[in-house]
């Protein structure tokens, strides 16, 4: 789903880092873990996302967890291209084994990852430090993603709020994180917020007067 240019650009002039809140002519509001579980079902209690810094070469833990490893994965480059993990396990062959099951299993998991809940600005490459937290399918369960993504995406709406005041342009267009669930969001809150994000004179941003 593209995201909707306008209502992101109008909630990231409207972010405040220091209390993680939208400042609005009615008041400050801001969305939830609570928001985070009923619009996505994804947990937020459980353990802590943390990823220990690997002895293997990441070529070495793609091979064996993925069962592949892609051209341009060398030295100490360790991100994967999202188009790569699309192409390469688009068809599951009709007799795979347990273990390719899982391989094709994770670069799914991995492109959703990096494409959906943890996206980066370009949103084309995830880092492989994730495919670590789907190694084991029941300990990964076990993880509070919910509460992760709600936090990764407060940090990136307020790199975007702080870009705007050093330089006056917004990043609302190149914005991280899983934008859909900030607009699934304002779609679900009552009439008022959308009017008021939308059409109240703009706000002005952190750093200006």
């Amino acid at each position: 789903m593209n995201p909707d240019a306008s209502l992101m650009t109008a909630l990231v002039e409207r972010w405040r880092p220091e209390t993680s809140t939208f400042h609005l002519p009615c008041g400050e509001v801001t969305i939830t873990l609570e928001d985070v579980v009923t619009l996505s079902g994804l947990a937020i209690d459980g353990d802590a996302v943390v990823v220990d810094i690997p002895d293997e070469e990441w070529s070495a833990i793609c091979l064996r967890l993925l069962g592949r490893v892609p051209y341009d994965l060398v030295g100490g480059v360790a991100v994967v291209r999202i188009t790569w993990l699309r192409v390469e396990f688009s068809h599951l062959p009709d007799d795979a084994s347990q273990e390719v099951i899982e391989q094709f299993a994770r670069a799914y998991a991995l492109s959703l990852i990096g494409g959906v809940l943890f996206p980066d600005r370009s949103g084309s490459t995830v880092h492989l430090q994730y495919l670590l937290l789907i190694e084991d399918w029941e300990r990964a369960g076990g993880f509070a993603w919910g509460a992760v993504v709600l936090s990764y995406l407060y940090r990136e709406m307020g790199r975007s709020t702080l870009h705007i005041s050093h330089t006056g342009t917004s990043l609302a267009g190149d914005l991280g994180g899983w934008v859909a669930l900030l607009q699934f969001w304002v779609w679900e809150a009552e009439t008022w917020l959308q009017v008021v994000i939308l059409e109240q004179p703009r706000l002005p941003t952190c750093g200006t007067a």
